[in-house]
């Protein structure tokens, strides 16, 4: 049967690795991000790929006021809807943030209040229809507060809360709500940062997100060596960790 899958921020690298994937699956495509040019490149290649069918919505997330003209310009174009794939966002200048209340609301909605408003309608969505499955790029910044990136930390731990509740909400409705958390991902929007052993493509990484939507997953660290590793951060003593240069 053929998959109908929406993509939010789809002309991010990991979204874009994904979205292959399923092209070559077959499934239909409807693409949503900020970058029209961006997009339709996008969407012809997935074509070439083998996707059913890709269509495209611009919209800025953070945009609310266009979420419901963005999910109803997906339904008619899918005729229905399967699997949701949210993965818009943006890495904040920490530095920047601590100098300007406007600047950190801007981060936080982007990645945090934006995130939020469309799960829940998404959320509403397939609830009302018995089936589905939301799955949301968070990161493994939301699991504790640090003082080298705590705006983005933030907006990731209210998006993990939220899908906290959500999936606790919903567990009886037939809907899945997947919470996807990446470690260090080597994306355009990580380029300044120098690479190390820890660090993965997103290509590395997509293959896996496909795979935890199939095994109705609720929460997965890619790669699976962060559940660890955030384990013990999330558990050094407070007394101990505002110590440390993290």
């Amino acid at each position: 049967m053929q998959e109908k899958i929406l993509i939010i921020g789809a002309t991010s690298a990991i979204a874009e690795a994904v979205a292959r994937l399923w092209a070559a699956r077959r499934c239909a495509l409807f693409l949503v991000g900020r970058r029209e040019e961006r997009l339709e490149a996008i969407a012809a290649d997935l074509c070439v790929r083998g996707a059913a069918s890709v269509e495209c919505f611009t919209m800025d997330a953070c945009d609310r006021e266009r979420h419901a003209a963005m999910l109803d310009a997906a339904l008619a174009s899918l005729g229905g809807l399967d699997t949701v794939l949210i993965a818009h966002g943006s890495l904040p200048d920490q530095k920047a943030c601590e100098a300007s209340v406007e600047q950190t609301l801007h981060e936080i909605d982007n990645n945090g209040v934006s995130v939020v408003a469309l799960s829940t309608r998404l959320a509403q969505h397939l609830a009302g229809q018995g089936h589905g499955c939301l799955a949301v790029i968070g990161s493994v910044t939301g699991d504790r507060g640090r003082q080298s990136n705590y705006v983005y930390g933030a907006a990731k731990g209210m998006v993990d809360i939220f899908l906290q509740g959500l999936r606790n909400r919903l567990a009886r409705s037939g809907v899945q709500i997947l919470t996807i958390k990446p470690g260090f991902i080597d994306t355009p929007m990580t380029a300044a940062f120098a690479k190390g052993a820890l660090w993965r493509t997103p290509q590395a990484i997509a293959g896996d997100i496909v795979e935890a939507v199939e095994r109705r997953r609720d929460v997965v660290y890619l790669p699976g060596f962060w559940r660890l590793i955030m384990f013990a951060i999330r558990h050094i003593p407070e007394c101990i960790f505002k110590k440390l240069s993290l």
